[in-house]
């Protein structure tokens, strides 16, 4: 019987996720937008949803025990989206939500994403369904896409520092929680790196281990603005890229959490060792 459901399959953590479920011959449900992008794995099967409360998306949802809820793409209806999601859920039957959030989710967090993160969590702890939310740090996987053509990564993030994690394990802890999930109801997971770097100090890392020479560029907030211009996102869009950064250099995203080897049993993956494995 099918009892886990898997959203954000065709993505990079959730196809993750995905992934180390196959290899356990755990079977699971494979909830996604658009079939023909679903990873064809063993004991996989694959159903329709979009983030909203209707028939067919219970329909797909019904007879599952845990849902693996990866965040919706990044829009002004995001909140609305993740809180139709979780009540049709609900109304389907599901048991337990494991819910990818971020770190230091709050109402008044500096990085603007993070605020949708905390909405989405108050709403699944009143929906009356355990929970699991798995506060991620930064990718680490995706820090050397900060630097641009020219080896610079530019932003206000100032000397903060950031304690990036690895995909591979968060996707390590989410196998964990997925498979005994009993065990992890209602806790918060803070997963981290193993350490604090600040952007300079990432810089570095990246051109140690790749060769490839980056360094980084202190922008003020105008200055961000200005080099971000001719992407042709929208403000919002334009303002959250940015407080990624300025969530650094407040110091919101420097805490380094042992979630990581506590569940998994091993350290968490350091820059450097990710570079490694290329």
């Amino acid at each position: 019987m099918t009892s886990i459901g898997i959203t954000g399959s065709t993505g990079n953590l959730g196809g993750r996720v995905a992934r180390l479920l196959a290899e356990a011959a755990v079977p699971q449900r494979l909830l996604v937008r658009d079939p023909s992008r679903a990873p064809e794995l063993p004991h996989a099967e694959t159903s329709i949803v979009t983030y909203a409360d209707t028939p067919a998306v219970r329909d797909s949802l019904a007879g599952l025990e845990t849902l693996f809820m990866v965040s919706g793409t990044e829009s002004l209806t995001r909140r609305e989206e993740h809180r139709a999601f979780i009540d049709a859920a609900v109304a389907a039957g599901v048991q337990h939500i494991v819910y990818v959030s971020f770190f230091g989710a709050a109402p008044d967090a500096t990085f603007t994403h993070a605020r949708d993160h905390w909405h989405t969590e108050q709403h699944l702890r009143a929906c009356g369904v355990p929970f699991t939310f798995l506060r991620d740090s930064l990718y680490a996987d995706f820090l050397p896409g900060l630097a641009g053509e020219d080896g610079v990564i530019r932003g206000p993030a100032g000397a903060g520092r950031v304690a990036a994690v690895a995909q591979d394990d968060i996707a390590e802890v989410a196998l964990a929680v997925l498979r005994d999930p009993a065990a992890h109801a209602g806790r918060t997971w803070d997963l981290t790196g193993p350490e604090a770097l600040s952007l300079s100090e990432v810089a570095e890392t990246i051109t140690e281990v790749t060769g490839r020479s980056v360094h980084y560029l202190n922008e003020t907030l105008d200055e961000a603005r200005a080099s971000r211009a001719g992407y042709g996102a929208p403000d919002w869009l334009l303002e959250a890229w940015i407080s990624t950064y300025t969530a650094i250099a407040a110091g919101e995203l420097a805490g380094v959490s042992t979630a990581v080897e506590d569940i998994t049993g091993h350290p968490a993956t350091s820059l450097a060792t990710l570079l490694k494995r290329g």
